[in-house]
């Protein structure tokens, strides 16, 4: 073994020194160039931030304060050449309460312009991911040289965004030629009619989503699409009618395919397509029809195949004998098929996870000592008999059980209601069970169970349970529920939904143990006496129904505590006072009608920047219209949004990772659904008075007012013009004059139109519009004339000879028409004045006859006041 010289240890020490000071100095090196990034990046993500509103300082870090733009939030950059390559700003997923703030549905989001294209001017960026946001415009580009290097383009709930020269998919696909992933799911692309030629030309596209954008045409007349490179297509919640279109069935890559809740006809192809790769078919809620063809049990990579609510018909028994066995999800409820199914048919379905069965004419015929070789997560039954399959009881994996119109009993109903404590969700809709629940012990996370004829006490629940809807039964009493003890404290319930029931006695004061209560409904009922003083303890609550019980008294003051309210439904009892002027200004939705609420309209009304419905209607109020209502600007705009109820509600499929329907994720089994509703003011049966505020004219977003059967008077001006979105008006009943405005002509979504019993005057305008309804539209305003009115204008009348009669005309005419009117009016005065002496004289001089005319008139009475509603 050599030894080192002693002349070499200082050469060796001298490397070894050399190397380390070298490998520090490129350290320092690096570390100096790390410091920023590209400064032409930098300065086009600024200009990128300047342009958008950021309400809640998402691109807070893209300032000075941090010098490297490469690590300010949704940055990504090469970690060589410190150039940004990726962009992730998706908006964060909305909690219910976070809606609240503003009327704005996203208020944490960014929004305004979005000048998509100038990012495009990073010339690095591959990935670029804006989804959930709330941007209002898209700015387009002029430039049709440009280029951009996208590969993953993500704009999807953007609900608002809007792109005025309607070429947007043609100008993405012109610019991002090497785009692989694209999703515009929940944009209006209703004017994009060769969206599909617009986007065949992306040769490198493995994924596109366009859910949600009410599309049209889904071209079912061509035959190849040149999707070469397309796995994954979406397209599902559109306004597809027509047949499913033979393209479709000629993507040879295609492994994901999602046309559902669309308005598809017509039949499956019965030739085998294309579809060699396909794993996902999701066609449910169509009106698809005829045999299921046995090629879907030719597809040996399928894993995921949904058929559900279709008009499917004929036996499945062979096509689930054949299905692949790596098959993970099946759902084929709500269909016409007809024959049996049993255990035989699902032999080779090892892997299935999620199953969806069930029709009217299909009949189960499982043994009853069957145990799968499955595990199912998630189970939907419809229609399930004549035998309850007892091997539910051996899914000890299970998290969803949904059973609707079973023809099974559930008995034993203690072993059924044991096996659903491991459930996290639990959906019985329109079962016969005809049981008293008063001592079951609820406890899975989401409940509902609606229509199935329960009875007796509302039954407990453990602090597990979040949402729960026991709607539409024959519940009579919610004191055990609302006054249990927890053993745990207070629960968790954020759902209470028990309308359209018995229950009957005082609502409890015991409300305090429930203030993680976001949505109460105990609607249509016997509910009596006041609303208890803890109802201000439910300081989240931000819906509540009370409407048709026979409650009394006044809205309690406690109720101001309930600071996040916006929904208030408290029509058809019997609350009085004076209409409460402490509401929240930030309320939705308030309606307080047929109630005996006096007094007058609060001013304090105007303040509410972000009513939808305002109902206070068949009270006792008095006074006028505030001349204020300008300021309910949330009615301002002709494009209010109809959105103005969002409700927690049961998801029934899921899809890419996330929970389906408008929005990415909330929880594993709930969604924010959309509960549309009309933009409306109605104020009739009062004893309002004076004349309509011109400032009520201004609510150009407005689609129903009611100010029927008042007192108001004056004239309609001209001004109703701007309410263009009106579909219904009605001012029947009141001491309106004049002539009705020839600019009503106009309003061509007028539905509903009913102007009668007031002292209108003169000619109905005419135009196709006022035309279009009946007489009873105008009825009992005895100097209006023309049509639909039978009535003819002095000025309309025409001489024998066919000349237009003159004004002067008329009145000779009238002159003579008046003194046959007046012979007849006479003559008809003779007649019935000896008809009624006659009549009654013989009352008078009969008895009998006396006493059974008295009968008839208070039976008659009785008609009249309790069973026919005057026109006038």
């Amino acid at each position: 073994m050599a030894t080192s010289s002693p002349n070499q240890i200082p050469i060796m020490f001298l490397c070894l020194l050399s190397t380390i000071i070298f490998n520090s100095s490129s350290l320092v090196l690096c570390n100096s160039m790390l410091l920023h990034c590209d400064e032409k990046d930098e300065s086009l993500l600024i200009k990128f931030k300047h342009a958008v509103t950021d309400p809640s300082g998402v691109l807070s870090s893209w300032s000075s304060h941090e010098k490297d733009c490469c690590r300010w939030r949704g940055v990504h950059c090469d970690n060589i050449t410190r150039r940004v390559t990726e962009l992730h700003l998706p908006c964060d997923t909305i909690q219910f309460d976070e809606i609240l703030d503003k009327d704005n549905e996203k208020p944490h989001c960014l929004s305004g312009e979005l000048d998509m294209f100038s990012l495009f001017d990073l010339e690095f960026l591959s990935y670029l991911d804006l989804s959930n946001n709330d941007f209002k415009t898209i700015k387009t580009c002029s430039n049709n040289n440009y280029s951009s290097n996208i590969h993953y383009l993500d704009l999807a709930y953007n609900y608002n965004l809007v792109n005025d020269h309607n070429n947007m998919l043609h100008q993405i696909s012109h610019l991002c030629s090497s785009l692989q992933y694209l999703d515009l799911s929940g944009i209006d692309l209703y004017k994009e009619i060769d969206w599909l030629q617009s986007l065949t030309s992306l040769s490198s596209l493995l994924e596109l989503h366009l859910d949600d954008c009410i599309l049209q045409s889904i071209n079912p007349s061509l035959q190849y699409a040149n999707f070469t490179s397309l796995k994954v297509l979406s397209l599902s919640n559109n306004d597809f009618s027509s047949i499913l279109p033979p393209w479709l069935f000629n993507l040879t890559r295609i492994s994901y395919i999602d046309l559902s809740e669309n308005n598809l006809h017509g039949q499956l192809p019965q030739s085998k397509p294309n579809l060699l790769s396909l794993e996902t078919l999701c066609l449910y809620i169509n009106n698809l029809d005829g045999p299921i063809p046995n090629w879907l049990g030719q597809l040996d990579q399928l894993k995921a195949l949904n058929l559900a609510c279709n008009n499917f018909v004929g036996p499945i028994s062979t096509t689930l004998r054949n299905l692949s066995s790596l098959l993970v999800e099946l759902h084929l409820r709500s269909n016409m098929f007809t024959g049996t199914v049993s255990e035989k048919n699902f032999h080779m379905l090892s892997k299935l996870k999620i199953l969806s069965l069930g029709s009217e004419s299909l009949i189960f015929d499982f043994d009853a000592k069957w145990i799968p070789s499955f595990q199912l997560q998630m189970l939907f039954l419809g229609y399930p008999g004549p035998k309850f399959p007892s091997w539910i009881y051996t899914q000890s994996s299970l998290e969803l059980l949904y059973v609707e119109n079973s023809r099974a009993s559930f008995e034993p109903l203690g072993k059924f209601w044991k096996f659903t404590t491991q459930l996290e969700a639990l959906v019985l809709i329109n079962n016969s069970i005809n049981s008293d629940i008063s001592d079951v012990l609820l406890d899975s996370k989401v409940i509902t169970m609606q229509q199935n004829n329960f009875s007796g006490s509302v039954p407990k629940v453990s602090p597990k349970v979040v949402h729960l809807d026991l709607s539409y039964n024959n519940l009579s009493d919610i004191s055990p529920f609302l006054c249990q003890k927890m053993k745990k404290g207070k629960g968790n319930l954020e759902t209470l939904f028990i309308s359209d029931n018995a229950l009957s006695g005082e609502i409890p004061n015991c409300l305090m143990d429930w203030t993680s209560l976001l949505q109460v409904n105990l609607g249509n009922n016997n509910l009596r006496g006041k609303i208890p003083h803890s109802i201000g303890s439910l300081f989240k609550l931000i819906f509540l129904s009370l409407e048709e019980n026979k409650l009394s008294g006044e809205i309690p003051l406690s109720l101001k505590n309930c600071r996040n309210l916006r929904y208030l439904s408290l029509g058809e009892n019997t609350f009085s006072g004076a209409i409460p002027s402490w509401i929240d200004q930030r309320i939705k939705i308030f309606q307080l009608g047929s109630n005996q609420f006096s007094g007058n309209i609060p001013i304090e009304i105007c303040q509410f920047h972000s009513l939808k419905i305002l109902d206070l209607s068949n009270n006792k109020l008095s006074g006028s219209i505030p001349n204020c209502l300008n300021n309910l600007t949330s009615l301002i705009s002709p494009h209010a949004s109809m959105d103005v109820f969002k409700v927690l509600s049961l998801t029934k499929y899921t899809k890419r990772g996330f929970t389906y329907l408008y929005f990415r994720v909330v929880t594993k089994y709930m969604v924010l659904h959309f509960v549309h509703s009309m933009l409306l003011i109605d104020l009739s049966s009062n004893n309002l008075s004076g004349t309509i505020p011109s400032e009520l004219f201004m609510l150009v977003g407005l689609q129903s007012l009611n100010l029927s059967h008042n007192q108001f008077m004056g004239s309609i001006p001209q001004d109703i013009e701007n309410l263009a979105a009106l579909e219904s008006l009605d001012l029947s009943s009141n001491l309106f004059s004049g002539q009705i405005p020839q600019s009503m002509s106009g309003m061509s979504f007028l539905e509903v139109l009913n102007l009668s019993c007031n002292n209108f005057e003169g000619k109905i305008p005419s135009g196709t519009q006022l035309q279009s309804f009946t007489n009873l539209s105008y009825v009992g305003n005895p100097k209006l004339c023309g049509p639909p009115l039978s009535r003819i204008c002095p000025q309309d009348k025409k001489l024998p000879n066919g000349e237009q009669r003159t004004e002067a005309d008329g009145d000779g005419d009238d002159d003579d028409n008046s003194e046959v009117h007046s012979w007849f009016l006479m003559g008809l005065g003779i007649g019935f004045a000896t008809s009624f002496w006659g009549v009654l004289g013989v009352i008078l001089f009969n008895r009998r006859f006396r006493d059974a005319y008295f009968r008839y008139l208070d039976e008659f009475h009785d008609i009249v006041i309790h069973k026919v509603k005057p026109i006038c």
